[in-house]
């Protein structure tokens, strides 16, 4: 499940920075093809195709999700700090299950999602970034919902092409195809990638 992660870093601080197929400009960038490296100031839509990943059900670990805010902190009244450890993205999971389902009501396919993508999104930054501690914070306004994953890294993470039968590599790609938007945006000591998803408020 991990990304690639570039570690040439612009030199422009608090820009905002965003990784699709087919959005680099000519040429190779920081070592990496042209196609497959990100470019900074710009969102990604949602990906074409449908993404192949084990289903998660949103119903298996309520009770456990529950334990998890109670104990973490709630990510929608302030970032959450995880520990950098693999363990972490359970965690992180978790919480995510009991906001979208119990406090902001929202559908199971939506939790399933995002559970998902949230668990690609701290593993990775587990795996490729150095950090102690990670940031995971959570918005809902009309329409939206948006999660992010902060970390003290300001190393670039950069979508991979993925095959049918791949089992690894696979992070950002399930991040493009099953959220709206996502992208990455630069901090002066790190950095948030983050990912947006409709959803129907009740």
């Amino acid at each position: 499940m991990p990304s690639a992660y570039d570690g040439g870093l612009p030199s422009d601080e608090g820009v905002r920075g965003a990784y699709s197929p087919g959005t680099a400009p000519g040429g190779p960038v920081d070592g990496h093809d042209g196609g497959m490296a990100g470019l900074e100031g710009m969102e990604q839509p949602r990906g074409d195709g449908r993404a192949t990943a084990s289903r998660w059900s949103p119903t298996v670990e309520d009770e456990r999700a529950l334990k998890a805010l109670e104990l973490h902190g709630n990510p929608t009244e302030a970032e959450v700090p995880l520990a950098s450890r693999p363990e972490s993205a359970a965690t992180a999971r978790r919480l995510v299950q009991s906001v979208i389902l119990r406090q902001w009501g929202l559908s199971a396919k939506i939790t399933e999602d995002a559970v998902l993508l949230v668990s690609e999104l701290v593993g990775n930054a587990v795996r490729h970034t150095g950090a102690r501690i990670i940031g995971l914070r959570m918005r809902h306004r009309r329409g939206w919902i948006r999660v992010e994953v902060r970390d003290p890294s300001r190393g670039l993470p950069c979508l991979l092409p993925v095959q049918e039968l791949d089992t690894s590599g696979r992070g950002l790609f399930l991040v493009d195809k099953l959220a709206d938007r996502w992208g990455v945006d630069l901090l002066p000591r790190g950095k948030t990638t983050w990912f947006e998803m409709r959803v129907s408020d009740r």
